[in-house]
């Protein structure tokens, strides 16, 4: 769709007041899309503001308005600045009004248009965009494999580092969610200094997540069949259920038993051999599957993946009427307890 940018070159572009004529900002990742829309909103300097900015929601204007605000010429600026916010909350047939203007934008002003929370597809809009030459940002959600990845990178860029264990307690309190991502690490970088490494025992004194009692450490303890940590931390995730709900942390277990599926059968048993056929960026990944295989037969390893998807069908109603809770602890009994385990 038109001129398609990265976050980073968007940003970076808008820091350098290297502006285009008009701007689409859409997706479902809606921490990007405000972050930007900051920016756009700072374009001008606050005493023109008055005269040149206006932001407008979608749902409550006519598109024709818009288009003809745009076409108006700064008062004392060289520019003026138009938001339109809230576009995901209208048709794709409320553009009408706007898409000659889009296609023929004035110098002078930025068109900024944003789709919060939403992918916005149209062939007619997508046309427009392309034929005005416009920069499109679309703002994916994270996948789970990037999170990590992107919590890293962020916590470089405030000159801070992290240990794995660190890692995996913050990704578990805060799953794929920037913003409470940024929030969290930005607690971080005010308590810490500069230059410092992000511990089990940092994240534990400045974001409230226990050290000891988290998926982290019991994903840890059923690799190495733990039988009393595990059930240990089972414990205080009950008296905690608000913190620990049991379908997401099957999640978590699932993935640990099907990466150590894959892991079984991996030509090359290597950690790049590993990482690569797992799709996983560092060695610290491979800790807890690699912990796992000598604890679990191939076919055990089959035997509780069933097991999750039975806990998973039956947790939502399917067949049990069951607590969570007990059916959880059914379950982890089960990939404990295999009868058939050595």
């Amino acid at each position: 769709m038109a001129d398609s940018v990265t976050y980073t070159s968007l940003r970076n572009a808008l820091a350098k007041k290297q502006y285009g004529n008009v701007y689409f900002l859409h997706g479902e990742e809606g921490y990007y899309i405000d972050e930007l829309a900051k920016q756009f909103e700072n374009i001008l300097p606050e005493a023109d503001r008055d005269f040149n900015q206006y932001v407008v929601y979608a749902p409550q204007v006519d598109s024709a308005v818009v288009a003809e605000t745009c076409r108006r010429y700064p008062m004392m600026s060289d520019r003026q600045v138009v938001i339109v916010k809230e576009a995901q909350a209208v048709p794709v047939a409320w553009f009408g009004g706007l898409l000659p203007y889009i296609e023929n934008p004035v110098a002078t002003t930025i068109l900024v248009i944003i789709a919060r929370g939403e992918q916005v597809k149209s062939a007619t809009l997508t046309k427009s965009l392309t034929k005005g030459k416009a920069v499109v940002y679309e703002s994916k959600r994270l996948t789970p494999a990037a999170v990590a990845t992107t919590i890293r990178d962020f916590i470089a860029e405030r000159q801070l580092a992290i240990d794995d264990k660190a890692l995996a307690m913050l990704q578990d309190f805060v799953g794929d969610d920037l913003s409470r991502i940024y929030n969290e690490i930005g607690k971080m970088t005010v308590a810490l200094p500069a230059n410092a490494t992000i511990t089990p025992e940092s994240v534990e004194s400045n974001i409230g997540v226990s050290k000891e009692y988290n998926n982290f450490e019991l994903i840890s303890a059923i690799a190495r069949r733990d039988v009393a940590n595990v059930y240990k931390i089972i414990r205080y995730f009950r008296r905690n259920p608000k913190e620990h709900q049991p379908i997401p942390i099957a999640a978590l277990i699932f993935n640990l038993f099907a990466n150590m599926l894959v892991a079984v059968y991996a030509p090359d048993k290597s950690d790049r051999g590993l990482l690569n056929e797992l799709g996983l960026k560092w060695p610290g990944q491979l800790k807890d599957i690699k912990a796992g295989l000598p604890n679990y037969r191939p076919w055990q390893i089959i035997r509780n993946i069933s097991a999750i998807r039975q806990f998973d069908a039956q947790s939502k109603g399917i067949g049990s009427r069951a607590d969570q809770f007990d059916l959880f602890e059914i379950l982890i009994f089960q990939l404990l307890n295999n009868p058939n385990c050595p």
